[in-house]
């Protein structure tokens, strides 16, 4: 399906919505700022959702004494009389909703396109930042690049920051750093960035494009328009191709990062210094020193490259290269990414509940040299022989924890069959307190205990953080001798 659906439909203007019928689709964090904007406007707004929880309620009573109409428990029904809608990133393209604008020859926005459109003239430009996995880290570093060089910026979209909010609000930006989905870009055909950067392709919510073919082009279309720089992953020739297939401002240029020697107009690695030889005055035979491997938090390689991809749209927009090695001292990532929780008995317990697919628990198991790695949780379709087989000469040991953890334990038969695997069959709330202790069991002094689940977490827990925090808090338990009390 198309990223507009239009049916022949001409989209309103963004400054004539007074007194259009306009329908929001989902509430959530991107769906309440969008119904407050277009009532701002005049609009005749109302918001359809499925669900009718408690949150649900709530939201709709904050927004009904504005004037908004909001329908609980119904997202599949077109509102009577509706001219345009803008829907939340959740939405897929199939859902009956749209497939009924589609026959009605109603127009479809996301937030992002309805935030692009109602930027002002003298609006910041946009570093936007896209990929299967790394977004978040990527726009924090960015942002606090940028906050190094003295500009004024703010990390949003898809990190959990509405860019309807920044758009209408009041504060002066000088720059954004903007971290957005391949959902949020499907509905954003007018998005036009000054500069972005896919940074790695992998298999992910297919369900919801309906092809890796489809989904790659939503990530794409971060690179239509760009002004200054299209940044790609010189080890993922698909975001290569990307930037080739990308319509752009004349004058636009390709910039690669790469964890090797860079050539010209790429960034890289030199003898544990990050270098730039794209913008510099001769990069055939310059390289500009940007800040020390040891300066990126945790100098992962995954996260080196994240680092550099930075980087390069903080340079894109001409920030100097000492605000590069100042940003990125400052920057502390978030929780539950890579994060060393505590070393008991001579090994280390890691965090990265945030890998929650197989790309990103790969990068994760390729950074250690021994691993006792837990894994397992909901599969989302993945598979996991590609994933062994480049894991298996790492790991000491596996525990899997989880619905789909058979996939996970048959493509260890198929290709590691002689690593210690420890299958716990149990999804209450001492499972992995259990997990951590088999673990520790399987680890020697030097090893690595790695919960990177390389699976979404909703199986056994409400998110990715609440993973992360229940396994700190059974290290920390095991640091201390604690045994919960179901054991």
């Amino acid at each position: 399906m198309a990223g507009l659906v239009t049916s022949g439909a001409a989209s309103p203007d963004v400054s004539d919505l007074a007194g259009r019928q306009v329908t929001v689709a989902g509430l959530g964090v991107s769906g309440v700022p969008a119904a407050r904007a277009l009532r701002g406007l005049g609009a005749s707004v109302t918001v359809v959702n499925g669900s009718d929880g408690e949150p649900q309620r709530a939201q709709a009573a904050e927004l009904e004494p504005l004037g908004i109409t909001v329908r609980l428990g119904d997202g599949e029904t077109l509102p009577e009389g509706t001219e345009l809608i803008v829907t939340t990133p959740g939405w897929k393209p199939t859902s009956p909703l749209f497939l009924a604008a589609a026959e009605a020859g109603v127009p479809v926005w996301g937030d992002v396109e309805l935030a692009w459109r109602l930027r002002g003239k003298d609006a910041p430009p946009w570093l936007a930042v896209t990929g299967t996995n790394g977004k978040t880290t990527t726009v924090r570093m960015l942002a606090a690049i940028l906050e190094a060089a003295g500009l004024r910026t703010a990390a949003v979209g898809n990190i959990g920051v509405s860019l309807l909010d920044i758009v209408l609000g009041d504060e002066p930006y000088d720059v954004l750093a903007v971290e957005l989905s391949s959902y949020q870009l499907h509905w954003a055909p007018s998005l036009r960035a000054h500069s972005g950067a896919v940074l790695n392709l992998a298999p992910d919510h297919l369900d919801w494009h309906g092809s890796m073919a489809a989904y790659a082009a939503d990530k794409g279309r971060i690179y239509e328009g760009n002004q200054v720089a299209c940044v790609y992953n010189v080890a993922d020739p698909a975001t290569e191709d990307l930037v080739r297939a990308a319509d752009v401002e004349e004058g636009c240029r390709a910039i690669g990062f790469t964890l090797g020697t860079p050539g010209p107009s790429q960034l890289g690695v030199v003898e544990g210094i990050l270098v730039d030889r794209a913008f510099v005055a001769d990069r055939q035979r310059q390289a500009q020193e940007l800040a020390e491997v040891s300066d990126v938090n945790p100098p992962a390689p995954h996260n080196i490259a994240n680092a550099l991809a930075a980087a390069a749209l903080a340079r894109a927009y001409g920030v100097p290269p000492t605000a590069v090695r100042d940003g990125l001292r400052a920057f502390r990532p978030d929780p539950h990414r890579v994060e060393h929780v505590a070393d008991v008995d001579g090994v280390a317990y890691v965090d990265d509940s945030k890998a929650t697919n197989t790309h990103a628990a790969e990068a994760s198991l390729g950074a250690y040299e021994h691993i006792v790695w837990i894994a397992g949780g909901l599969a989302k379709g993945a598979t996991f022989d590609e994933l062994v087989l480049t894991a298996a000469k790492r790991l000491r040991g596996v525990v899997l924890i989880g619905a789909d953890r058979a996939l996970i334990r048959e493509a260890l038969a198929r290709h590691a069959a002689d690593v210690p695997v420890v299958d716990l069959d149990r999804t209450d709330t001492g499972a992995m307190a259990a997990a951590v202790r088999e673990s520790a069991r399987l680890a020697r002094p030097g090893d690595t205990v790695l919960m990177a689940p390389a699976c979404a977490s909703m199986d056994m827990f409400t998110n990715y953080n609440k993973r992360g925090d229940a396994f700190a808090a059974a290290v920390h338990d095991l640091a201390s001798g604690r045994v919960p009390d179901d054991q």
